[in-house]
């Protein structure tokens, strides 16, 4: 089955020559003009990846992800404007796999496409080689990780975690107490040579936090040691 992938942006022109590239490469395309007709869209008819701009009319894209993310883990990578800081991170503060700046060229975004889907097989990969074994689902104290079904739970509670945000909490709480530097997370992560920095992980480390803190508000499991990297703590 062909990957479907939706794009959502109010420029015609990038709607119709990105669907075109997509569909050239063998993907199926789904587009969408506004973040309203989108949020319908991919409802009832689901998709593998969206393609979201930010600046839209009626409904942006930090909009449509808030309402995608009450009850989806889409992997989404976001659209921003040439050099916007603010937007990248407000993108991956609320939860975007990956990000590209406007202007961008076709291939670029293609790749980055193909990245997130490795990723996402990446994911389903880890959780059917252990299916069967005795590791299959990771217990560290409150926290339930099981990859198989890509869920997560503290203290009995679910959280709705993205691919990367899964995969990276996995490379985390598998060896707890070990430090994981950014560029080990960047491959348990991103498992492919797309370049991302360093406030990319970090901010996918924010984000989880805050996740953990809305159900426990003394979770302080993940640890920065600063200029080394991130560990799990069970204590």
């Amino acid at each position: 089955m062909k990957p479907r992938i939706a794009i959502v942006d109010d420029d015609q022109n990038i709607l119709a020559s990105v669907s075109i590239a997509l569909d050239a490469e063998g993907f199926e395309t789904r587009t969408y003009t506004d973040g309203e007709q989108a949020l319908k869209g991919l409802t009832d008819d689901p998709v593998d990846i969206a393609v979201l701009d930010i600046k839209m009319p009626r409904m942006d894209g930090l909009e449509l992800l808030t309402r995608l993310r009450r009850d989806s883990a889409l992997p989404v990578i976001f659209l921003t404007s040439k050099d916007d800081e603010l937007d990248e991170l407000l993108g991956l503060k609320m939860g975007a796999d990956d990000y590209i700046t406007k202007p961008f060229s076709q291939r670029l975004l293609i790749e980055r496409i193909r990245a997130l889907l490795r990723r996402v097989q990446l994911a389903d990969e880890n959780g059917d080689a252990s299916a069967d074994a005795d590791s299959a689902v990771i217990q560290r104290g409150d926290l339930i990780l099981d990859p198989a079904r890509h869920l997560c739970t503290w203290r009995g509670e679910p959280l709705t975690l993205t691919v990367t945000e899964f995969l990276i909490l996995q490379a985390l709480a598998v060896r707890p107490g070990h430090v994981k530097s950014r560029d080990q997370l960047m491959d348990a992560a991103y498992s492919d040579q797309v370049y991302v920095d360093d406030r990319t992980i970090d901010s996918h480390i924010k984000r989880m936090r805050r996740k953990f803190r809305a159900i426990d508000s003394t979770f302080a499991h993940i640890e920065t040691l600063y200029g080394i990297g991130y560990r799990y703590s069970e204590g």
